[in-house]
């Protein structure tokens, strides 16, 4: 064969099969499967359309409940890019919903002032008898100016869209001091104290609100979340109730939740060198911490009933709130005359019980014994309607108006119940005579 001749390969031509139908295709079982599976696809897709148009329209019903559209929760599932806690009770659901509704308008207060500044440096006292053998020096502080300096913190709440703030009297008692308000989304104002009623301890302060450019091109102020106030005249014991407070000056918008424990509560509270006494205070079992003071006290409907003020550091989760109806008149008076006012009778006084009585040898076992204060304080304020009216120290004020001074309806609570420069009746015990005196009220203020 040839060098360049390749070699021949014989190709094989294949037959394809002949294609047969097996042998059960005419079996009557076979056909009898077939029918079974195919009418039970049947009936598994209408039961799985069913059951689905069911549960769509269950979830349907649950997302109104909660507000939510149902294309936005399709997207939400769909995406699955947020996935919100459902609340488990209508207790919970509705405290959540409080918090994120009130949270915007409750602000903290930080206090700062400008203290001294000291530095050491060291002296000789031998130096005047000339140089010692040895180093001795004795370290001596002076001071090298000021600066500004934080002092302390409290909390408030929004109460008006223009930037009115209500607070404890005793966060904002530094007249030297300056103030500054930190809102929930970091932002920070400078506050101006408006008016401040340490009869109540409460306090009215204002923050700026910032100057907006709208689609017109036009400058507005930006309005301010304010809380809504409600009504602290028909409270419930065990009613729940939540706080929000800038707890230890440090965690602002701390949450917790509790029960009102008490109502018509007399505290006496003292704190940075000040000592009040407050009358028909709310007590708590919902945590008030250092801090809290000013912060509201609110109900599940998202309304403020209270002004944490206290607590008492011996105790577990004891605090106090002053009702919001005490505060909503110092509000009006600030908004309409820019101050602070309430009636002033102008006595210190002891509240008579019985073994105030045994002890004193008294003639009765209840009203207000006007006596000099413990620090040496005159019985009665020179000037003062009081003493306009003749009352003197030793005197038993039995009545005002008409209304038993006791324990439980003590002589301050009625007081407040009236105005400045409303004439009164009192009825009063001296050398066991009672008398009957006029008195005109006069005005009380920072």
């Amino acid at each position: 064969m040839p060098l360049y001749e390749l070699p021949k390969f014989e190709i094989l031509k294949l037959k394809a099969p002949k294609f047969r139908f097996p042998r059960f295709w005419k079996n009557r079982i076979f056909w009898t499967a077939i029918l079974t599976i195919f009418l039970s696809s049947i009936f598994g897709f209408l039961s799985g359309a069913i059951s689905g148009s069911y549960f769509y329209s269950e979830v349907k019903n649950y997302l109104s409940k909660l507000n939510i559209e149902l294309p936005e929760a399709e997207k939400i599932i769909e995406k699955e890019t947020v996935r919100e806690y459902l609340p488990q009770t209508s207790q919970e659901e509705a405290t959540i919903q409080v918090v994120k509704e009130v949270s915007p308008a409750v602000v903290s207060i930080i206090i700062t002032k400008d203290v001294p500044v000291f530095e050491q440096y060291y002296i000789n006292p031998f130096e005047e008898f000339g140089q010692p053998f040895f180093q001795f020096e004795i370290p001596q502080y002076r001071q090298k100016g000021t600066q500004k300096q934080e002092v302390g913190g409290g909390t408030g709440f929004i109460i008006s869209t223009d930037g009115m703030i209500l607070t404890n009297g005793h966060v904002v008692s530094d007249k030297e001091a300056d103030y500054t308000v930190f809102t929930l989304d970091g932002k920070k104002y400078p506050a101006k104290v408006l008016a401040r009623d340490t009869f109540r301890d409460l306090a009215l302060i204002k923050i700026e609100p910032e100057k907006i450019v709208d689609e017109k091109g036009e400058f507005n102020l930006k309005s301010f979340p304010a809380a809504k106030l409600g009504d602290s005249d028909n409270l419930q014991i065990g009613q729940t109730v939540i706080t929000i407070g800038n707890a230890l000056g440090e965690f602002k918008n701390t949450v917790s939740a509790g029960v009102i424990s008490g109502l018509g509560r007399r505290v006496t509270a003292s704190g940075g060198g000040i000592v009040e006494t407050l009358e028909d205070v709310i007590q708590t079992d919902a945590a008030i911490n250092p801090g809290n003071s000013g912060g509201p006290l609110l109900n599940l409907k998202g309304e403020v009933i209270g002004v944490n003020f206290a607590m008492v550091e011996q105790a577990e989760n004891i605090g106090f709130s002053i009702p919001i109806n005490k505060a909503k008149k110092d509000i009006e008076q600030v908004k309409t005359i820019g101050k602070i006012s309430y009636p002033f009778l102008g006595v210190r006084y002891i509240l008579i019980t019985e073994t105030i009585q045994a002890e004193n040898n008294l003639p009765v076992n209840y009203g207000a014994w006007v006596q000099k204060g413990t620090g040496g304080e005159p019985a009665i304020s020179p000037g003062s309607a009081a003493e306009k009216a003749g009352i003197i120290e030793g005197d038993i004020i039995l009545e005002f108006n008409g209304e038993k001074i006791t324990q439980e309806n003590t002589l301050a609570k009625v007081i407040m119940k009236h105005n400045p420069g409303d004439e009164v009746t009192l009825k009063i015990l001296r050398d066991g005579e009672e008398k009957i005196v006029q008195v005109t009220l006069g005005e009380g203020s920072e």
